[in-house]
C-alpha cells in the first residue's frame, strides 16, 4: 500500500509541477501580448504626436485648407480618445481603435495631397523633417502591428493548444484578436475620393 500512495504522490507532483508550468508560460505570453499592445499605442501616439506641428506647419502655407486642416485635427482627437485596454482586449474594442486610426491616416492621406498644391511648403525644411518623421512613425505603426499579431499568434496557439487548453480555461486565458487590415486598405484609394 505504501509503495502504491508514494506512486500516488509522485504522479500527483508531477502534474502540479506541469499546471504550475503551463501557468507562467501562459502568463509570460500574456505579459507579451501586453507588452505589444503598448507598443502600439506608443507607435500610433507618436504619430498623433506629430500632427499640430504638421497641422501648424501647413497652416502658415495653405490658409484655403481649413477644412482639411479641421478634419485632421478632429481626426486627431478621436484616434487620441479610443486606447486599447491589454486586460481587454476584444474584437470590438480592436475594431473601435483601428477604426479611429483609420479615420486619421485618411485625414493625414488627405492633407498630404493638399500639399502638392503649394510648391513652397513640399520645398520647406521643418515641413520636409515633419514628413520624414511622419513616415517613420508609419514604419513603426507597422512594425508595432507586424510584432503584436506575431505575439499574439504565439500566445492564442500556447492558449488552444492540447493539454495547455485545459489550464488556460480554468484560468481565464482567451485568445486575443489581432491587428487586420481595414477595408479600405484592400482596395487603391481613387484620388478624387481624397478631396471629397
Amino acid at each position: 500500500m505504501k509503495k502504491g500512495g508514494i506512486l500516488i504522490l509522485v504522479i500527483l507532483a508531477a502534474l502540479v509541477f506541469w499546471g504550475v508550468g503551463v501557468y507562467n508560460g501562459l502568463v509570460t505570453r500574456q505579459e507579451n501580448v501586453e507588452k505589444a499592445v503598448g507598443n502600439v499605442q506608443t507607435a500610433y501616439q507618436q504619430r498623433a504626436d506629430l500632427i499640430p506641428n504638421l497641422v501648424a506647419t501647413v497652416k502658415n502655407y495653405a490658409e484655403y485648407e481649413a477644412g482639411t486642416l479641421t478634419a485632421v485635427v478632429e481626426a486627431r482627437a478621436k484616434a487620441t480618445s479610443v486606447t486599447l485596454d491589454a486586460n481587454n482586449l476584444t474584437e470590438e474594442s480592436m475594431k473601435a481603435f483601428q477604426a479611429a486610426q483609420d479615420e486619421m491616416s485618411t485625414a493625414l492621406s488627405r492633407l498630404l495631397v493638399t500639399v502638392e498644391q503649394y510648391p513652397d511648403l513640399k520645398a520647406n525644411q521643418n515641413y520636409l523633417d515633419l514628413q520624414s518623421k511622419l513616415e517613420n512613425c508609419e514604419n513603426s505603426i507597422a512594425n508595432a502591428r507586424r510584432q503584436f499579431n506575431e505575439t499574439a499568434r504565439e500566445y492564442n496557439t500556447a492558449v488552444r493548444r492540447f493539454p495547455a487548453n485545459v489550464i488556460a480555461g480554468m484560468f481565464g486565458f482567451e485568445k486575443k484578436p489581432y491587428f487586420e487590415a481595414s477595408e479600405a486598405a484592400q482596395q487603391a484609394p481613387d484620388v478624387k475620393d481624397l478631396f471629397n
